[in-house]
C-alpha cells in the first residue's frame, strides 16, 4: 500500500492490485473554525467526522448502485475509516460539480446582488476547477471543451448524473424530513472511459436543514439513520 496523496479531507492509497483506499480524516473545509462545503480550505477538525462521514457515504453509495447508477465504491470499513474504490482518472486537476436547490453559500455571495439569500433554484448546476490558489473558480461548457478538460458529450453526462444522484440524495433526504439545500460532487473516468462519481457523499459536501435550521455534519448521520 502506497501514499499517493494527502488530501483536506482524506488520504489516498493506492494497493497492490491497482485499486484505491480511501482512509478518512476527521479534517472539514471551512473558515474561522466554521464549517462550509463550498471552502477550499480546512477550517476545523470535529472529532468522528472521518468515520460519520464514511458511513454516510457508505450509505447513499449503496443507494446509488441499486439504481445501477455508475460510482467507484467497492466497500468500506467504518471501524478503520476506510473506503475501497476503484481507481479513476481525474478530468484536468480535478472538478467539483454543485448542485443548488438554494440561493445560499458561495453563490450567494457571488449573486446576492440580484437574488434573496434561500430562493429557490431549479437544480441550478455549476462546475468549478479544483484550484486553491483561485478559489475553485467557476467555468462553463465552452471553457471546460476549450481548455481540453472535457468534451462536450462528458459535460451533458456529468450534468445528467449530477441531478440524478442529487435527486436521489434529495429523495433520501426528504423521507427524513429533511431538506437539500446544495451538494457538491467530484466525477472521473475508469480505465474505459466511464464515467462515475467518485469522492465521498456526506454531510461534508452537502447543506441539509430541517426546518430551516442547518444541520452539521455530525448531526447529520444521527438523523439518516434514526
Amino acid at each position: 500500500m502506497k501514499l499517493v496523496y494527502t488530501g483536506k479531507t482524506k488520504d489516498v492509497y493506492r494497493l497492490e492490485d491497482g485499486t484505491i483506499l480511501l482512509k478518512f480524516k476527521d479534517d472539514v473545509t471551512g473558515a474561522d473554525g466554521v464549517f462550509d462545503p463550498g471552502a477550499n480550505t480546512v477550517g476545523l477538525t470535529l472529532a468522528g467526522a472521518g468515520k460519520s462521514g464514511l458511513k454516510v457515504s457508505q450509505y447513499f453509495f449503496e443507494k446509488l448502485a441499486e439504481k445501477n447508477i455508475p460510482t467507484h465504491y467497492l466497500d468500506a470499513n467504518i471501524e478503520e475509516r476506510t473506503m475501497h474504490v476503484k481507481d479513476a482518472e481525474m478530468f484536468g486537476e480535478g472538478l467539483e460539480v454543485i448542485c443548488r436547490y438554494k440561493a445560499v453559500g458561495s453563490f450567494y455571495r457571488r449573486y446576492g446582488k440580484y437574488c434573496e439569500e434561500g430562493q429557490e433554484l431549479p437544480e441550478f448546476i455549476e462546475i468549478t476547477l479544483k484550484d486553491d490558489e483561485r478559489n475553485d473558480p467557476p467555468i462553463s461548457k465552452e471553457g471546460l471543451t476549450m481548455l481540453n478538460i472535457l468534451k462536450a458529450k462528458e459535460y451533458d453526462r456529468i450534468k445528467e448524473l449530477t441531478k440524478e444522484i442529487s435527486n436521489l440524495v434529495k429523495s433520501v433526504l426528504n423521507e427524513k424530513n429533511l431538506k437539500l439545500y446544495d451538494i457538491k460532487l467530484e466525477f472521473g473516468k475508469d480505465s474505459q472511459g466511464n464515467i462515475m462519481l467518485i469522492d465521498e457523499i456526506s454531510g461534508g459536501n452537502m447543506r441539509v436543514y430541517k426546518e430551516n435550521e442547518y444541520i452539521e455534519p455530525l448531526k447529520l448521520e444521527p438523523l439518516l439513520f434514526e
